[in-house]
């Protein structure tokens, strides 16, 4: 199973930008598509993004359009995620997490399915 560790979060104020990173271990990285979720504190975690195991497709949270762009690197077993334009609400713990049925649509997406975790990184965005 792979090891993930996601990394970049901060304090950033509104309208500002920052640039997650999710660093992956194995060698199956290459062919998994990968998503980011988003917690806030006291809600459930949400579904932010996805990126199909070549990076040619992706996903987003219709609310997100726009404003998040998420990328890969299969060389660095690596995912991305830029955030700029940020709000508030955009406040949250974001995790990366390979999906294990595939690429598919947001709504398709249940976060129960997905077992591997990473430590996750905070973003705190200021009014």
């Amino acid at each position: 199973q792979a090891q993930l560790a996601e990394s970049g979060g901060g304090l950033v104020q509104a309208g500002g930008a920052l640039r997650l990173s999710c660093a992956a271990s194995g060698r199956a990285f290459s062919t998994v598509s990968m998503v980011w979720f988003r917690q806030a504190l006291g809600k459930d975690r949400d579904f932010v993004a996805a990126i199909s195991w070549t990076g040619t497709s992706t996903y987003y949270a219709d609310s997100l359009k726009g404003r998040f762009t998420i990328s890969r690197s299969n060389a660095q077993n690596t995912v991305l995620l830029q955030m700029n334009s940020m709000k508030p609400e955009d406040t949250a713990v974001y995790y990366c997490a390979a999906d294990p049925r595939g690429f598919r649509v947001p709504t398709a997406v249940t976060v129960g399915e997905f077992r591997s975790w990473g430590q996750g990184t905070q973003v705190t965005v200021s009014s």
